[in-house]
């Protein structure tokens, strides 16, 4: 049996109990010596030692190995390690461990951490996160969970970003309440993906119920989307790279040109994705990001929701660079067309990505008022 002190996160009693499975009995402690603090740039924090500081926390005595495989599968996605120490509680010292980050050079220490701060900015987030973690031990290695734990983030934070809503003036201005949600049946796939079988019913235009209905969703990301457009030169930079889904179609080309885009990332804005992308996979620097459209991929089948850019910029020397990152497995070459070619290559049908057409479209629209420098910009 072991005894543990959480100064961190799993402070947050739901979250502990999430990560064991059940409920255990806590209680306070102190950790001399040492503060905690944002790991820099991370949604949780890091202990260091600090002479004269004093840890608050929470000590669970009693854990069974079990528990401890719990913690340590869970806390082995962000690179923590346990080491002993001693705590000071109500009843006087006591000896304990504590999860420290196993290397002093992977992560740094920001700002001091707040727990009400966390709870506020990352809370629901990390919940939605750690379950996917959990839903994934026995199937997968600590070490290739974390891997996947900045896109479980992801689409946790797709789920805040959702919560913001769009207008209800032609559709029907129900919601969630008109949709009798009965859960997940069979087992769900937990890898990468994630794919959730579920039932439902819901309630038709005329009044009554649906039959229960039995289908599968693909939960995906929010994605920034962004079509490089040089209004001088009247260019665009489309990005070329291979693609599974048209391997998986039959499709003899799985190379595909499409616009830059990625997920975004936890706590990140759209916009900071479609910026931090265009840098990434075209190494390229938009002076202006238009917001063109958002919505959905195919709501019918998946929750990918799509946030489209115009990125005004200078095209001059960017045709034919090989750009992406390594980490990611990207291999991304660059082409720098005259929009008429665009529009040409979307009739060949040599563009088959519809979100790449959609905004050389919406260029299109309004490409006499960018030229001129009619069209607002952000």
């Amino acid at each position: 049996m072991s005894d543990l002190f959480f100064y961190g996160t799993l402070r947050h009693l739901p979250l502990l109990e999430l990560v064991l499975g059940h409920a255990p009995e806590v209680e306070p402690a102190q950790l001399a010596d040492h503060a905690v603090f944002w790991a820099a740039g991370q949604a949780f924090p890091m202990i260091v030692a600090q002479r004269g500081a004093r840890a608050e926390g929470l000590l669970v005595r009693g854990l069974s190995e079990a528990d401890r495989a719990a913690l340590d599968y869970y806390e082995g996605g962000f690179a923590y390690e346990l080491r002993p120490v001693t705590v000071e509680t109500g009843a006087g010292s006591c000896a304990a461990e504590v999860f420290f980050p196993v290397s002093e050079e992977r992560w740094k220490p920001g700002a001091p951490w707040s727990l009400d701060d966390w709870l506020d900015r990352w809370g629901g987030v990390t919940m939605r996160a750690a379950q996917e973690v959990m839903d994934r031990r026995g199937a997968y290695a600590a070490r290739e969970v974390a891997g996947m734990l900045p896109f479980f983030r992801a689409r946790a934070w797709a789920q805040d970003i959702a919560a913001e809503g769009a207008p209800q003036t032609l559709r029907r201005a129900s919601g969630i309440e008109d949709v009798d949600y009965q859960g997940l049946r069979g087992r769900p796939y937990r890898g990468f993906f994630r794919i959730d079988p579920f039932r439902l019913r819901y309630r038709r235009f005329d009044g009554e119920w649906s039959a229960p209905l039995e289908r599968e969703c693909f939960i995906a990301f929010d994605v920034a989307l962004v079509l490089p457009y040089d209004p001088v030169l009247d260019k665009v930079l489309l990005i070329e790279q291979m693609r599974f889904g048209p391997i998986h179609r039959g499709d003899p080309a799985p190379w595909v040109l499409e616009a830059v885009a990625g997920v975004i990332d936890a706590g990140e804005s759209p916009e900071e994705a479609a910026r931090r992308e265009t840098v990434e996979e075209a190494g390229l620097e938009v002076h202006a990001l238009l917001p063109a459209c958002k919505g959905y991929a195919s709501p019918g089948y998946t929750t990918e929701f799509y946030h489209a850019f115009v990125g005004l910029c200078d095209l001059s020397g960017r045709d034919k660079r090989i750009g992406g990152l390594d980490e990611e497995h990207e291999d991304i070459r660059s082409h720098v067309v005259t929009f008429d070619h665009a529009m040409e290559l979307i009739e060949t049908g040599e563009i088959n990505a519809l979100p790449l057409a959609m905004l050389i479209n919406w260029v299109a629209a309004r490409r006499a008022d960018l030229r001129a420098g009619q069209v607002g910009q952000s």
